[in-house]
C-alpha cells in the first residue's frame, strides 16, 4: 500500500463524519448506529439520503449542498476513495453529509425500518451476463433488503452508462409494477427539468468524454410488495 493512501486511511479515522464499523460487524449483526442517524450523527430530524456505491462522494456532497434541509450517507468499501469526499465534507462543514465504510450486502445492519427515504446508485458496478445477475446492486436481493430500511414508496434512483443495467432494471421495475418516475436512455438530452441531475461523478465525467449515453432510471419501493426476479 502507497504512502498515499496510508495517510488517507489514517486521516479518514479521524473524520467525526465517517463511520468504519468493527469487522465483525456484518449480515445479522447489527451495528450501535442503526436507528440512530438523525439523533446521534445528523441531530436533526429531517430526511435520510443514501448513495451506494459512493465512490469519491461527488453525490453526497453535491446533494448535501444544495439540499441542506436533508441528511446524506456515503456508503463504500474502499476507504482510499471515500476519503476524498468525506474531507471535503469535513473541510466545508457539511453538517448533513455522513460517510459510512461497509460493504453494501451488510447495509441491513446499520439502518432501522424506516429511516431512510431515497437511494441513489451511481454508475455501480454493472456485473454483466446472467450468471452475476444476483451482484447487481438493483437485483431483486438488494432490493428486498432496501425494503427493510426505506420508506414506503421510497424512491430509488440509478444513474449508469451500461444500457443492459438499465434496461435490466428498467424491465424489473415494470414487470414488478413499481411505479417509474422517470426514465431516459440519454439523460444529456433529456434532463427532466431538475438540476439534481446535473451533479456529475468522475466516472461520469469520464464517460462524457467518451461520449457514452448517461442512463437514469427513478423508481419507487413498496414496502409490502415482494421483489421477484424476471426470467
Amino acid at each position: 500500500m502507497g504512502k498515499d493512501k496510508l495517510a488517507r486511511w489514517a486521516e479518514l479515522g479521524t473524520f467525526t463524519n465517517v463511520i468504519q464499523p468493527e469487522k465483525e460487524t456484518g449480515l445479522g449483526i447489527d451495528h450501535p448506529i442503526k436507528g440512530k442517524w438523525k439523533s446521534e450523527i445528523f441531530r436533526n430530524q429531517n430526511p435520510v439520503i443514501l448513495e451506494l456505491g459512493c465512490g469519491k462522494g461527488e453525490y453526497t456532497v453535491g446533494l448535501s449542498k444544495r439540499f441542506p434541509e436533508k441528511n446524506y450517507i456515503g456508503i463504500d468499501i474502499k476507504g482510499a476513495r471515500m476519503w476524498r469526499g468525506a474531507k471535503t465534507a469535513h473541510e466545508g462543514n457539511l453538517h448533513n453529509a455522513a460517510f459510512l465504510r461497509t460493504r453494501i450486502e451488510f447495509i441491513n445492519s446499520f439502518f432501522a425500518k424506516d429511516e431512510v427515504d431515497e437511494i441513489w446508485i451511481t454508475f455501480p458496478d454493472p456485473h454483466p451476463g446472467k450468471r452475476n445477475s444476483n451482484k447487481r446492486l438493483t437485483c431483486p436481493w438488494f432490493l428486498n433488503i432496501y425494503r427493510n430500511f426505506l420508506i414506503n414508496n421510497g424512491t430509488i434512483h440509478l444513474k449508469t452508462d451500461n444500457k443492459d443495467l438499465y434496461n435490466y432494471t428498467r424491465n424489473l421495475a415494470e414487470r414488478n409494477k413499481l411505479h417509474i418516475n422517470f426514465a431516459t436512455s440519454d439523460l444529456n438530452t433529456d434532463k427532466a427539468g431538475d438540476d439534481i441531475l446535473s451533479i456529475r461523478t468522475h466516472y461520469e465525467n469520464l464517460f462524457l468524454k467518451e461520449k457514452m449515453k448517461i442512463n437514469y432510471l427513478s423508481f419507487r419501493l413498496e414496502k409490502d410488495k415482494i421483489i421477484k426476479e424476471v426470467i
